[in-house]
């Protein structure tokens, strides 16, 4: 162990104290590219250790340099992410996160956090997703992504621009966040109650409802589809989902969303999307693992 007063000591202070300035943007980035808060944290652990074990004295720009490093291994992580979910039992959601703290985990913008556009950036290769992340959440410059990415800068603009295309196949006007809050306690309302009538009116002719449970709990293993199927699907389960639970909002992802307890315990959490036709998605997160981290953020 350092002696008081080594400057391998003070080294190593000053290197935690630069890596702990940077760590929200270091998150930031590996959040969107994995959707997982969990593996983010691996990510950025991962991150740490290297840069405790590099010569630091090389580096001119420590942010460029644990940027670089961070999405790296997040691009490889992602790699290994895409196999996993194509055995995922069911469809597959984002971690939620809390933005309440930091409303754009640790980003220039908020940019690539909604959940609904975390589940569009899955259509990405993990480099495409690197280059959308970094320009569209962080507005670093292409010079810079193409460093990160190791591509050529006219390469780096393609890569954007293609992930642009992707996610916006369907291009939507989404309400904004203050409109959502109201438009979701409307959706729970009516979903509580079984009021097909209600629900009906408020989503859109082609809504899609996800229920992610990984296989740990009891849920629907496909997406349910269009407005009709989607609220009897609802109204099917109300009887006995909705017998004692209690309600929490949270802020997920930047947009309002509702915690549902049981006895306690978080079971599920409750979002959604909308545009001006109405709800076109419903996202129910009821993966235990993926609700452990906004059940313990939650207030009270």
């Amino acid at each position: 162990m350092p002696a008081l007063g080594d400057p391998s000591a003070a080294a190593l202070e000053e290197a935690a104290s630069v890596f702990a300035s940077l760590r929200p943007r270091l998150f930031g980035i590996a959040y969107r590219m994995l959707g997982s808060a969990a593996e983010a944290e691996d990510i950025v652990q991962e991150a740490w250790l290297r840069w405790q074990a590099y010569d630091r004295d090389t580096v001119r720009d420590p942010g460029a340099f644990l940027a670089t490093t961070t999405t790296r291994l997040a691009i490889n992580a992602a790699q290994s992410a895409r196999s996993r979910r194509e055995t995922y039992i069911g469809p597959w959601l984002p971690e939620p996160v809390d933005t309440s703290a930091d409303p754009a985990l640790g980003a220039e913008r908020g940019e690539a956090l909604e959940m609904a556009m975390l589940v569009l950036m899955e259509k990405l290769t993990p480099t495409e997703r690197a280059a959308y992340v970094l320009r569209e959440a962080f507005s670093y410059p292409y010079r810079e992504i193409a460093d990160i990415v190791q591509a050529t800068e006219d390469s780096a603009r393609q890569l954007v621009s293609r992930a642009r295309k992707r996610v916006a196949d369907s291009p939507r006007e989404s309400v904004r966040p203050a409109e959502q809050r109201p438009l979701l306690t409307a959706f729970l309302t009516a979903a509580r109650t079984g009021d097909f009538a209600a629900l009906e009116e408020l989503l859109a002719s082609d809504v899609v409802s996800y229920s992610d449970s990984g296989g740990a709990v009891r849920a629907a293993r496909i997406p349910v589809v269009g407005r009709t199927t989607v609220a009897k699907f609802i109204v099917a389960f109300a009887p006995h989902f909705w017998t004692g639970a209690e309600f929490t909002w949270v802020e997920a992802n930047g947009r309002p969303a509702v915690l549902i307890s049981r006895d306690g315990a978080g079971v599920a959490l409750a979002a959604i999307h909308a545009t001006p036709e109405g709800i076109d998605q419903v996202m129910w997160v009821m993966n235990p693992a993926k609700l452990a981290r906004i059940s313990a953020a939650r207030p009270g």
